[in-house]
């Protein structure tokens, strides 16, 4: 009885190692074959978010959400041997209104752009605009380069930006006279930097990701305002 339990025993411990496959490697894949005619490629950048400035000294008091709003139009083209990689650039509008706190900016009537402290005109909002044309230069990776609508996707890049617009805009609840309810605009780019160029990046998933982007110029001309470096960040919808 024990040899033939020692026999089943036997076969069974042959029957499970003929039974184990031998390990098949991996085949690594080649990405230089890939097709990827037809694909999405993130043409479309949509950008909301949070507008600051950094560098701002202590005596400007912001308020509120400042925002930024962008739109590019983007020309994407893969590296040949590997189209995970890729470089994309492509015109665009970028906007910033940055919210002040009981603060009145002048941008008229002095040498110099001037942050006035105004406690008797009672402000509902004190903001300014600003308007850039835009282009935008990313070196992107995509880890599912047939599809950029899904799948992790970074992008590091630049910008370069020329001023078109740049305005106060109040809100007045009721000002020193006792006039209320009335909204005022002031336009002038004379004390703005004309360019400016930034460092961006976004990293996400699918057609949703987060954007950084830190501005290296003066916001204002040199002696037309203080030191100020824009920053922001947010949410990036792309697509097509």
């Amino acid at each position: 009885m024990k040899k033939i339990a020692f026999i089943v025993l036997m076969m069974c411990s042959t029957f499970s190692l003929f039974a184990q496959e031998e390990p098949v490697a991996k085949k690594k894949k080649d990405w230089s074959k890939v097709d990827i005619t037809g694909r999405s490629a993130d043409h479309f950048l949509l950008q909301f978010g949070y507008n600051g400035w950094g560098s701002a000294p202590d005596s400007i008091n912001t308020k509120g959400f400042s925002r930024t709003f962008n739109f590019y139009l983007m020309f994407d083209f893969p590296f040949k041997t590997n189209p995970r990689l890729s470089v994309a650039i492509g015109p665009g509008i970028g906007t910033d209104n940055m919210f002040f706190d009981k603060t009145r900016v002048d941008i008229v009537n002095n040498d110099k752009a001037k942050f006035i402290k105004d406690t008797i005109t009672d402000y509902k909002k004190f903001k300014v605009a600003t308007g850039y044309l835009e282009l935008p230069v990313e070196l992107r990776f995509s880890a599912n380069p047939e599809n950029m609508n899904k799948g992790f996707k970074f992008a590091i890049g630049a910008k370069v930006g020329t001023l078109l617009d740049a305005k106060t805009k109040a809100k007045v609840d009721r000002d020193a006279n006792g006039f209320t309810g009335y909204i005022e605009k002031e336009k002038n780019k004379k004390f703005f930097n004309g360019t400016r160029l930034a460092v961006i990046s976004r990293v996400g998933m699918g057609n949703f990701s987060l954007f950084a982007s830190y501005t290296i110029t003066d916001f204002f001309k040199q002696g037309s305002g203080p030191e100020v470096r824009p920053f922001s960040f947010g949410i990036t919808l792309s697509g097509l």
